[in-house]
């Protein structure tokens, strides 16, 4: 457990970062307005806002991009091992 004075530093630190555990920060971005038209039909479909259809889908892109990095080191990894073949 952290001693108050190191807690109250490392807090000082996340707040001017502006890190802290579970803190959401905010992202603009520009679309057409078509796209905004498409979004925001697709966010109603799921009942969600278009906010939260953003975030997910940054998300699962986001971690299919793990996956994929993860799968291609273990791929290679095996690769260097020897490889038997048996009649």
């Amino acid at each position: 457990m952290l001693s108050q004075p190191k807690f109250r530093t490392l807090l000082r630190g996340a707040r001017k970062t502006g890190i802290m555990l579970g803190m959401n920060r905010n992202l603009t971005i520009q679309l057409d307005e078509n796209t905004i038209k498409n979004a925001r039909i697709v966010a109603a479909r799921r009942s969600i806002s278009i906010s939260k259809l953003v975030s997910e889908e940054i998300k699962k892109a986001s971690d299919a991009e793990d996956y994929w990095v993860t799968a291609k080191r273990t791929a290679l990894n095996q690769l260097q091992q020897p490889f038997h073949i048996v009649f």
